[in-house]
Protein backbone atom coordinates (compact mmCIF):
# COMPACT_ATOMS: atom_id res chain seq x y z
CA UNK A 1 0.00 0.00 0.00
CA UNK A 2 1.34 3.56 -0.85
CA UNK A 3 1.55 6.49 1.54
CA UNK A 4 -1.66 8.15 -0.22
CA UNK A 5 -3.69 5.36 0.38
CA UNK A 6 -2.59 4.75 4.23
CA UNK A 7 -2.83 8.60 4.62
CA UNK A 8 -6.25 8.57 3.16
CA UNK A 9 -7.43 5.74 5.42
CA UNK A 10 -6.35 7.26 8.55
CA UNK A 11 -8.06 10.52 7.16
CA UNK A 12 -11.25 8.17 7.24
CA UNK A 13 -10.07 6.70 10.31
CA UNK A 14 -9.93 10.10 12.15
CA UNK A 15 -13.02 11.45 11.43
CA UNK A 16 -14.69 8.47 11.76
CA UNK A 17 -13.57 8.25 15.54
CA UNK A 18 -16.20 10.42 16.96
CA UNK A 19 -19.22 8.58 15.57
CA UNK A 20 -17.54 5.28 16.85
CA UNK A 21 -17.10 6.56 20.38
CA UNK A 22 -20.66 7.84 20.18
CA UNK A 23 -21.85 4.20 19.45
CA UNK A 24 -19.81 2.39 22.15
CA UNK A 25 -20.27 0.89 25.12
CA UNK A 26 -21.95 2.22 28.04
CA UNK A 27 -25.49 4.29 28.42
CA UNK A 28 -25.62 4.79 25.09
CA UNK A 29 -25.86 0.63 23.93
CA UNK A 30 -28.63 0.42 26.56
CA UNK A 31 -31.34 2.91 24.84
CA UNK A 32 -30.87 5.32 27.86
CA UNK A 33 -30.75 9.21 27.05
CA UNK A 34 -27.20 10.48 26.52
CA UNK A 35 -25.84 13.34 25.21
CA UNK A 36 -25.62 12.28 21.44
CA UNK A 37 -29.31 11.77 21.97
CA UNK A 38 -30.69 15.00 23.35
CA UNK A 39 -33.80 15.34 24.40
CA UNK A 40 -34.43 18.81 25.39
CA UNK A 41 -34.18 21.27 22.45
CA UNK A 42 -35.78 18.62 20.04
CA UNK A 43 -39.02 19.17 18.56
CA UNK A 44 -40.89 15.98 18.81
CA UNK A 45 -43.99 14.57 17.16
CA UNK A 46 -45.98 12.26 19.35
CA UNK A 47 -47.22 9.18 17.30
CA UNK A 48 -48.95 7.72 19.94
CA UNK A 49 -49.39 6.45 23.50
CA UNK A 50 -49.44 2.87 24.69
CA UNK A 51 -51.98 2.34 28.03
CA UNK A 52 -52.37 -0.99 29.35
CA UNK A 53 -50.98 -2.73 26.33
CA UNK A 54 -53.00 -1.16 23.56
CA UNK A 55 -51.85 1.34 21.24
CA UNK A 56 -53.03 4.19 20.16
CA UNK A 57 -52.67 6.58 16.94
CA UNK A 58 -52.10 10.67 17.96
CA UNK A 59 -53.73 13.42 16.41
CA UNK A 60 -51.45 15.14 13.96
CA UNK A 61 -50.98 18.19 16.19
CA UNK A 62 -49.71 16.16 19.18
CA UNK A 63 -46.39 17.86 19.92
CA UNK A 64 -43.65 18.53 22.73
CA UNK A 65 -40.85 20.47 23.22
CA UNK A 66 -38.50 20.29 26.50
CA UNK A 67 -36.32 23.25 27.04
CA UNK A 68 -35.18 25.60 29.73
CA UNK A 69 -37.12 23.83 32.47
CA UNK A 70 -40.36 23.95 30.41
CA UNK A 71 -42.53 21.69 28.82
CA UNK A 72 -44.80 23.12 26.34
CA UNK A 73 -46.63 21.48 22.90
CA UNK A 74 -50.32 20.33 21.89
CA UNK A 75 -51.69 17.17 23.55
CA UNK A 76 -53.94 16.47 20.53
CA UNK A 77 -56.73 19.08 20.59
CA UNK A 78 -55.10 21.62 23.23
CA UNK A 79 -52.16 23.68 23.48
CA UNK A 80 -50.06 23.15 26.94
CA UNK A 81 -47.20 24.28 29.09
CA UNK A 82 -45.59 22.85 32.54
CA UNK A 83 -42.32 23.17 34.58
CA UNK A 84 -40.00 20.50 33.54
CA UNK A 85 -36.67 18.75 34.87
CA UNK A 86 -34.45 16.48 33.29
CA UNK A 87 -31.71 14.51 34.82
CA UNK A 88 -30.12 12.05 32.67
CA UNK A 89 -32.81 9.97 31.00
CA UNK A 90 -35.37 10.97 33.99
CA UNK A 91 -38.01 13.71 32.87
CA UNK A 92 -40.62 15.00 35.41
CA UNK A 93 -43.51 17.31 34.02
CA UNK A 94 -45.65 19.41 36.74
CA UNK A 95 -49.26 20.35 36.46
CA UNK A 96 -50.06 21.59 32.75
CA UNK A 97 -51.61 24.46 32.12
CA UNK A 98 -53.98 24.27 29.12
CA UNK A 99 -56.11 26.06 26.28
CA UNK A 100 -59.67 24.92 26.72
CA UNK A 101 -60.82 24.31 23.46
CA UNK A 102 -63.37 21.27 22.67
CA UNK A 103 -62.52 18.73 20.24
CA UNK A 104 -63.98 15.35 19.22
CA UNK A 105 -64.56 12.92 21.54
CA UNK A 106 -61.74 10.79 20.25
CA UNK A 107 -59.55 13.53 20.28
CA UNK A 108 -60.05 14.51 23.93
CA UNK A 109 -59.77 11.37 25.34
CA UNK A 110 -56.18 10.89 23.18
CA UNK A 111 -55.56 14.12 24.89
CA UNK A 112 -56.50 13.21 29.05
CA UNK A 113 -54.93 9.99 28.33
CA UNK A 114 -51.77 11.40 27.22
CA UNK A 115 -51.46 14.49 30.07
CA UNK A 116 -51.63 11.90 32.65
CA UNK A 117 -48.72 9.92 31.00
CA UNK A 118 -47.07 12.85 31.08
CA UNK A 119 -47.79 13.98 34.56
CA UNK A 120 -47.83 11.03 37.08
CA UNK A 121 -44.95 10.86 38.06
CA UNK A 122 -40.92 10.86 36.45
CA UNK A 123 -40.65 9.31 33.39
CA UNK A 124 -37.90 7.40 31.67
CA UNK A 125 -36.38 8.26 28.29
CA UNK A 126 -34.86 5.41 26.13
CA UNK A 127 -34.04 6.40 22.37
CA UNK A 128 -34.72 4.26 19.71
CA UNK A 129 -33.95 4.21 16.16
CA UNK A 130 -36.92 5.92 15.15
CA UNK A 131 -36.86 8.26 17.94
CA UNK A 132 -38.10 8.39 21.69
CA UNK A 133 -40.15 6.76 23.97
CA UNK A 134 -41.61 8.05 27.54
CA UNK A 135 -43.10 5.65 30.03
CA UNK A 136 -44.20 6.39 33.25
CA UNK A 137 -44.32 4.47 36.68
CA UNK A 138 -46.98 2.19 35.28
CA UNK A 139 -45.63 1.02 31.89
CA UNK A 140 -47.58 3.56 29.46
CA UNK A 141 -45.38 5.03 27.22
CA UNK A 142 -45.49 8.11 25.12
CA UNK A 143 -44.07 7.20 21.30
CA UNK A 144 -42.32 10.00 19.60
CA UNK A 145 -40.20 10.85 16.61
CA UNK A 146 -38.35 14.31 15.43
CA UNK A 147 -40.51 16.11 13.81
CA UNK A 148 -40.92 20.14 13.09
CA UNK A 149 -43.64 22.19 14.59
CA UNK A 150 -46.55 22.87 12.93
Amino acid sequence: MNRYKQRAILAVAVALLPLAMACGSGKGDSGTVSVQQPVTGVDWRVDGITVGGTTRHAPAAARLRIEDGRAAGNLGCNQFSARATVHGDRITVGDLRTTRMACGEERMDFERALARILTTGTLVARTEAAGLTLTDGDGDRVHLSRGAPE
